[in-house]
């Protein structure tokens, strides 16, 4: 089970999500603030552990021998 686009789709659409919540920001700095805070709170899904990891590891071992 492995990821490419999803990750970037989610961060997209998280940040459309805040930016519409808002419609007008006092400064381009607070824009990059919330967008800042969005993307720590989302980093935090990429650091959790994979579920059934050993199993995903072990059909990649099989699958790519080298």
């Amino acid at each position: 089970m492995m990821y490419t686009t999803n990750v970037i789709e989610s961060i997209n659409s998280q940040f459309k999500k805040i930016s519409r919540s808002k419609a007008i920001f006092p400064t381009d700095e607070s824009l990059e603030k919330i967008l800042y805070l969005v993307t720590q709170n989302i980093s935090k899904k990429w650091t959790q552990k994979i579920r059934s990891w050993e199993k995903i590891l072990r059909m990649l071992v099989i699958i790519y021998p080298e």
